[in-house]
């Protein structure tokens, strides 16, 4: 597996668990989530499909971190 780049945030894919709470604590679908391709370099190493919903971890001066989700689509 090649390196990311240090100013590349973490991805992490969510375990079908945690995609369904996610879903359910916001009230939306899979698809109201911004989109993100299966052949997004960021995610290559992490095995997903479409559907599949990656969080994003970046570092946050305020906030210490920030998460962001993401739906994988097809390329």
């Amino acid at each position: 597996m090649a390196q990311l780049h240090e100013l590349v945030p973490k991805h992490k894919k969510l375990s079908d668990s945690e995609k369904n709470k996610l879903l359910e604590k916001y009230h939306i679908d899979v698809n109201s989530l911004p989109k993100i391709s299966k052949d997004d370099p960021a995610i290559a190493s992490l095995g997903v499909k479409p559907g599949d919903v990656i969080a994003i971890v970046r570092e946050s001066k305020t906030a210490g971190t920030s998460t962001y989700y993401r739906t994988v689509i097809e390329g």
